[in-house]
């Protein structure tokens, strides 16, 4: 008889369900672990013939199953659970989530909301997750500690971030991150451009180069919503998945989250370049986002996991609710009780979750030289009684549609155990609740200040977002708008892409608080050759306060611009709004779009007619980038030169602060 090999822990007297590519299951069955790494597993009678270990755990016949991977959260938004709920996605996140971040986000906030995900995440089962927030090494630190697996991405946008004032600090604060823990046994790091709304084209060729060459994956929201495909169909001429292949994403490896919206040439461009989808079926459902169509995702091949999406928005970590209603909407969605069964289900929260993390290699299913990663599940409670064993199968549908989470009662990673008979190892869960509690007092007193912001209010009745956060200005009076509009058609060096002529009705409202900013109402006649009016358009914008920036040639860079359709009257308005009082500006304005020097600017002529001040010429162009409105700024005013005005004294105030004191209480 051929001697036992030394192995560190037996786990033997178990339903192994491997969740290999065969769907392999052993009853009973035993794993032998060595270190960090599973050996051995199969049949009980062979495993403990081949193998002597230093510790033998009897697994009492419960399930040991791999880890659950949760792929798609924002671990750090624990500590914004229940702050605001049944809501549209945009006055949720335009109005109470991102001015609480922009207020408390810092790098003590996302430690302690990320230690008190992990206690959940660990309680439920999950050993691995994927994550998308600010300062993102704050995440990783957290999750090491806990001894969780994770793939942490650290987000990019085009507005100012809790931890970024523009998208090249976001940028450098990812490619630091991602440097110093590429190499780390529990930690993926990755960079996450936000989504295609929010971030531009020079942004995703950006965040794909760093992602190639450092080998990491690109996680990030794709088809989320309705109106962001109906939106990028406007803007882009095409769907969302073939814009983002146009930027060259999929050459990096990624990680969609949601997909709700796409069709089956966009499931097949996905399946041909790997990418990973996130499922997020309770986060989908509870923002009325629509439902994913997963059942031909994976009837077409596609590595499709499920995640909770953030606490947040959904609102909780616990990954068994969510496999079971990807279960169950899948049927409901298509009509077919047959489709996505239990074992399915069960393979999109471990294996095919790996895999559409990127992970797939060495965790996700219990086989040999991958990660001792797995977990155990009690199937005695009276919830999952009684037990049919004519159906071997029979298994998987207990755990989808029967078992809770609270039926884990442990969970090893990496070969370290981080919960024994249901006890944490390796968190503290009552001074992270303690701490909480006091940032949720914070949070209180401030939302109550805010409720009455004019921010909140736009949000609450209008689809507001947010637009570039740097504005490139440039004005000068002029004496005669007809001379100068012949010289705007007749520059050398200027392409004119297209010329509009408006009359423009504009309606400020002033606040007692200055920091609430300015609220403009403004009623937009287009109007043709012939002089006719061809159509009207009503918007609303709300102006924050300005945080300027003088640059040669007094260009001014102003932050914070809320756009939305304005579908209320102006009475409405006035009476939602309680403005302390208005300042009204008419004019006649003809525009031109141009390419200068390779950079597109607008060109506006300006007279105006109330107040009577004259006529002005405004030069402006809108951006992302700190470093790219000091690029522009230099160009509007050699622009400036090209139409003959280099000597035109500039005016640094915007149309409102020219009205003086011209307010109608």
């Amino acid at each position: 008889m051929p001697s036992q090999q030394t192995v560190d822990l037996l786990l033997t007297n178990a339903i192994v369900l491997t969740m290999d590519a065969d769907f392999h299951i052993y009853e009973p069955g035993a794993v032998a672990v060595r270190g960090n790494t599973i050996v051995a597993v199969g049949p009980e009678a062979e495993i403990t013939a081949a193998y002597g270990a230093a510790e033998t755990h009897n697994c009492g016949g419960k399930v040991l199953s791999p880890g659950l991977i949760n792929a798609h959260t924002h671990v750090p938004m624990t500590l914004l659970r229940g702050l605001a709920d049944d809501l549209r996605l945009d006055v949720w996140l335009l109005g109470y989530i991102m001015p609480v971040e922009r207020e408390f986000v810092s790098p003590e906030f996302v430690y302690l909301g990320t230690k008190i995900a992990t206690a959940e995440l660990i309680r439920s089962g999950v050993t691995a997750f994927a994550d998308m927030y600010y300062f993102e090494e704050e995440v990783a630190k957290a999750t090491a500690e806990a001894g969780l697996r994770a793939l942490a991405g650290e987000t990019i946008l085009k507005f100012p971030s809790p931890d970024a004032r523009s998208y090249e600090e976001g940028l450098a604060y990812a490619r630091d991150f991602i440097a110093r823990w590429k190499d780390h046994p529990l930690v993926i790091p990755a960079i996450a451009p936000h989504a295609p709304y929010t971030v531009t084209d020079e942004m995703w060729h950006a965040a794909t180069r760093l992602a190639l060459e450092y080998d990491v994956p690109i996680h990030t929201h794709l088809a989320e919503t309705a109106q962001e495909v109906e939106t990028m169909r406007a803007e882009a001429d095409m769907p969302v998945i073939p814009y983002v292949k146009k930027q060259g994403v999929f050459e990096a490896k990624v990680l969609a989250a949601h997909c709700v919206h796409i069709d089956t040439g966009e499931m097949h461009t996905l399946e041909h370049w790997g990418a990973g989808v996130a499922h997020n079926p309770s986060s989908n459902l509870k923002l009325a986002d629509g439902i994913a169509p997963v059942a031909k995702m994976l009837e077409l091949g596609l590595n499709v996991g499920i995640g909770t999406d953030g606490p947040a928005s959904n609102n909780d970590l616990d990954m068994f609710e969510e496999v079971r209603l990807a279960a169950l909407l899948a049927k409901g969605a298509t009509g077919d009780p047959t489709v996505l069964p239990a074992k399915q289900a069960w393979a999109m929260a471990t294996r095919l979750g790996a895999q559409a993390l990127h992970m797939g290699e060495f965790t996700g299913s219990l086989e040999p030289g991958k990660r001792a990663d797995f977990i155990l599940i009690a199937i005695s409670p009276v919830h999952n009684a009684p037990r049919f064993r004519r159906d071997p199968e029979g298994i998987y549908a207990q755990l989808v549609y029967a078992a809770k989470s609270t039926d884990v009662t442990d969970v090893m990673v990496d070969g370290k155990w981080l919960m024994r008979n249901r006890e944490l190892l390796t968190v503290d869960e009552a001074e992270l609740l303690a701490q909480a509690d006091d940032y949720a007092r914070k949070v209180d007193a401030f939302l109550i200040q805010r409720e009455q912001s004019v921010l909140s209010k736009l949000v609450a009745i209008e689809e507001a977002s947010e637009a570039e956060s740097f504005e490139v200005q440039l004005k000068v009076k002029i004496g005669d708008p007809a001379a100068l509009a012949k010289a705007v058609e007749g520059a050398e060096g200027l392409e004119i892409l297209y010329r509009r002529h408006y009359r423009e009705y504009d309606v400020y409202f002033a606040f007692d608080d200055p920091q609430q900013g300015y609220l403009r109402y403004r009623e937009d006649e287009f109007v043709e050759p012939d002089g006719n009016v061809s159509r009207v358009r009503y918007r609303l914008t709300l102006i924050g306060p300005a945080h300027e920036d003088a640059f040669p040639g007094a260009v001014v860079l102003s932050r914070s611009r809320y756009l939305a359709s304005a579908t209320h009257s102006l009475r409405f308005y006035r009476e939602y709004f309680q403005p302390a009082g208005e300042r009204v500006v008419e004019k006649d304005r003809l525009r031109w779009k141009v390419r200068f020097e390779g950079t597109e600017f607008f060109i506006n002529i300006d007279s105006l007619k109330q107040p009577p001040l004259g006529a002005f010429l405004e030069i402006k162009s809108r951006t992302w980038s700190r470093s790219d409105a000091e690029r522009k700024a230099t160009l509007a005013a050699d622009l400036l030169r090209v139409l003959g005005l280099a000597d035109a004294q500039p005016v640094e105030d915007d149309y409102i602060a020219l009205t003086g004191d011209q307010v109608t209480k």
